[in-house]
């Protein structure tokens, strides 16, 4: 009996005393301060519990993709990885990342908002801290003047009612009266402009099915949305090339059609005359890009358990609100924006962050995200250098279904 008691003993004491078990994370590199905020976390949950040690890689964000697809190609991926949320999809169709569903499903998960959730076919594939909310950036004292009202959530602007505004600022002596940020390519034209099509009732493609792009892409609202986005540069009220990107904070331009990201130098250059609105409304309300960059499980990971664990702290509202506090980037949900201070009810980005719950719509949660992004940005670009709007959508319809075939519709 004390001998089996001196093993009992001697078993409990080796358990207390074990190595935690290394959950491996890999992550693009950032800014300093996102830097700070991901290590002072990791840190954190290091701290508060002995089991697991989370041990980040930072890989260069040029060629972090190139680097997670090579690691997945050999099933080489870390426990926990961050993708950037159009790519999730990608991700999960090939099998490179397991659901969050089931026993991996973070507590807490529901309370994020749409831009702190990726899926696809339905299952959770990703969770995030942090999104990004577009909205009209204007001054108060500049509106007034001129005689055009604040739009709110109650009241947006409708679409033919914001040209019509920027008619008149035109008139009165605006140059470009908008900033597009026209002079940006890439993620950028499908983030900000695709939106606009979903508010009208349109899209990249049917969400139902993810197979079908003709008559949606290319019909009567998505083409109205199109040639709305011509008219602002045939009749000179955004500029094709914008030769820098300080019209608004310069007053040169009387709106700035954004993210959230401008808000904290906008805030501090304006102060109190800074004003964020919904973007126009093209159908019953705006709709707005939602999903930054989130953290994924590999379908590899010997330690799911503990990859959850460490998603569940990430997601808490204190963690989210504690990155949100050191970044500025707008939190995922409601809790934590209510302890931060630039997000909390009342305060100035309170506002983004209700544009963001109300109207964010993820980009379509497809593999096939890349060429419906590629394809419209193409279709824009035709338009803006005054092309036809209802031939540039329909080659970018064709384009879209032709990849569709090629790859039997991504599984769907």
């Amino acid at each position: 009996m004390k001998a089996n008691l001196l093993l009992a003993a001697s078993l409990l004491t080796g358990a207390v005393g074990a190595a935690p078990i290394d959950i491996q994370l890999w992550r693009h590199e950032t800014g300093d301060s996102d830097m700070r905020a991901s290590a002072a976390a990791e840190a954190r949950f290091n701290s508060r519990q002995s089991r697991y040690r989370v041990l980040t890689e930072t890989l260069p964000q040029g060629s972090y993709q190139q680097s997670v697809i090579a690691a997945a190609m050999t099933k080489k991926l870390p426990c926990v990885l961050d993708l950037d949320q159009p790519s999730v999809p990608n991700f999960a169709w090939a099998g490179h990342i397991q659901p969050l569903e089931g026993a991996l499903r973070p507590a807490g998960a529901e309370a994020l908002i749409p831009g702190g959730r990726s899926t696809f076919k339905g299952k959770l594939y990703a969770v995030g801290q942090f999104d990004a909310a577009l909205a009209l950036f204007a001054r108060k004292s500049l509106l007034a003047k001129h005689g055009v009202r604040l739009a709110t959530m109650a009241h947006p602007y409708t679409a033919a009612e914001f040209r019509d505004i920027l008619r008149d600022l035109k008139r009165a002596g605006f140059s470009y009266p908008l900033d597009l940020n026209a002079q940006w390519t890439g993620e950028w034209v499908s983030y900000a402009f695709s939106p606009w099509l979903q508010s009208a009732g349109a899209d990249l493609i049917d969400r139902k099915t993810f197979t079908q792009v003709d008559g949606l892409l290319n019909g009567d609202a998505a083409l109205g949305v199109v040639d709305f986005y011509r008219s602002l540069f045939t009749e000179r009220l955004v500029a094709r090339r914008p030769v820098d990107d300080q019209s608004f904070p310069r007053g040169r331009a009387a709106f700035h059609y954004t993210g959230s990201w401008a808000a904290k130098d906008y805030l501090m250059r304006l102060g109190d005359d800074l004003v964020v609105m919904p973007p126009p409304a093209f159908g019953p309300q705006p709709r707005i890009g939602a999903g930054s960059w989130q953290w994924a499980v590999s379908s590899s990971c010997p330690h799911p358990e503990g990859a959850r664990l460490f998603l569940e702290h990430l997601t808490s509202a204190a963690e989210i609100a504690a990155f949100s506090e050191a970044t500025g980037l707008m939190p995922t949900s409601e809790a934590a924006a209510n302890a931060t201070t630039l997000y909390r009810p009342g305060a100035f980005g309170r506002d983004l962050f209700e544009f963001a719950r109300a109207y964010g719509v993820l980009r379509p949660e497809t593999p096939a995200y890349p060429m419906l992004s590629s394809s419209f940005e193409r279709a824009l670009k035709e338009v803006r250098e005054g092309g036809d709007a209802a031939e540039a959508l329909d080659r970018a319809v064709e384009a879209i279904q032709q990849d569709l075939r090629r790859n039997h519709n991504y599984g769907f």
